[in-house]
């Protein structure tokens, strides 16, 4: 897999996203899906260019996006190898200013994430994650492999900017925690395989697009990715809907 044109690809994307974030507001052009949540004409342009992008590097490869999801399990049930795509993660984050947003695509593989590409338009920030290499940060142009903090005897938790609930505050207890952060988006798997932070427990509902290209990057940095009960997490399923999950380093 050519890791490079990939990079390239999150990047346009992302500069894509940027036109529109730092345009004038009414340019938002934000509806509401059924589910809900906010569509821009950010979204839309994104998954646009990632799709078309990801045909010429591998055109074989089946593309699932959050904005082209609508794919029946019968059809979807036998791909081996496929992409796995947010074109914006982060919409709320995206709508309110505060940059924290990406770009996720992964490379999934019998139900596995075996690659990952995360860019932050506004940082100019990429995050990847390999099998033949690893995982690494590039920022200001200048790559840097990251790992995942094992061995920390004190941890700092990571968790939603949008999203939080009781429980897993509760959860989290069990661990040895000493301070707890918030990240929006998909940054809260790169805080982990960068060792800034040590863990992520998720209980509320998240979609296989939100995770996919975090949860390549944080296992192949040397961490780990699983139910909270220690069971493999897996994508690919007839509901595209996650459960609770826990991202932690070993």
């Amino acid at each position: 897999m050519d890791i490079d044109k990939l990079l390239s690809l999150a990047k346009e994307a992302g500069n894509a996203i940027l036109d529109v974030y730092n345009g004038p507001l009414q340019n938002f052009d934000i509806t509401l899906k059924d589910d809900k949540s906010p569509l821009t004409m950010a979204d839309r342009i994104s998954h646009e260019i990632i799709l078309k992008g990801l045909k010429k590097i591998k055109p074989s490869f089946p593309v699932l996006s959050e904005e082209g999801s609508n794919i029946p399990y019968e059809v979807r049930k036998n791909w081996d190898y496929y992409w796995c795509v947010d074109p914006l993660d982060g919409t709320k984050e995206f709508i309110s200013r505060n940059g924290e947003f990406t770009v996720n695509i992964a490379l999934i593989h019998d139900g596995h994430p075996i690659l990952g590409v995360i860019y932050i338009p506004v940082q100019d920030t990429l995050y990847y994650g390999e099998p033949e290499t690893g995982s690494w940060k590039i920022s200001n142009g200048v790559p840097e492999q990251i790992k995942a903090d094992s061995g920390a005897s004190a941890w700092i938790s990571v968790g939603s900017r949008s999203h939080s609930s009781p429980e897993e505050e509760a959860f989290l207890s069990a661990f040895p925690i000493v301070n707890s952060v918030s990240a929006g988006s998909s940054l809260k798997f790169c805080m982990i395989a960068e060792g800034k932070a040590h863990v992520y427990y998720r209980k509320g509902p998240t979609m296989e697009w939100d995770t996919a290209a975090g949860h390549a990057i944080a296992t192949l940095a040397g961490a780990a990715m699983t139910t909270p009960e220690g069971n493999p997490f897996k994508y690919n399923k007839p509901s595209l809907l996650n459960g609770s999950f826990l991202c932690k380093t070993n």
